[in-house]
């Protein structure tokens, strides 16, 4: 049974930092593409980051987040990072872990076939 689950959100104050972490297992994650989404309350679930597994891991990030964000995989290849840096207040959003069955990034979700359940992170002003 695959299972991909989130952990490290929270509430923080504008500009601050969060880590979030997703741990993958049931199946080897470690050629696979995997991504962030996010949904913030009435909106749709959008793209935030991807890493995919070609040659090398290649990173890839909506120009909302870009520059501030840094997608990762960790050593474990199973475990992949979003790092969060100065955080705003339309960051806050239920953020999502997802993985496909492929190499390749994508950035709309029905392209992810896992998910994890979510995590909260809040950004105060």
């Amino acid at each position: 049974q695959v299972q991909l689950v989130e952990s490290g959100g929270g509430l923080v104050q504008t500009g601050g930092s969060l880590r979030l972490s997703c741990a993958a297992s049931g199946r080897p994650f470690s050629n696979r593409a995997m991504g962030w989404f996010r949904q913030a309350p009435g909106k749709e679930r959008e793209f935030v980051a991807a890493i995919s597994r070609w040659s090398s891991d290649t990173t890839y990030y909506a120009d909302s987040v870009k520059g501030r964000f840094t997608i990762s995989r960790g050593n474990a290849k199973n475990t992949v990072y979003l790092q969060m840096n100065s955080l705003k207040p339309e960051d806050t959003a239920v953020y999502y872990c997802a993985a496909r069955d492929g190499r390749y990034y994508a950035t709309a979700p029905e392209e992810y076939d896992y998910w994890g359940q979510g995590t909260q992170v809040t950004v105060s002003s």
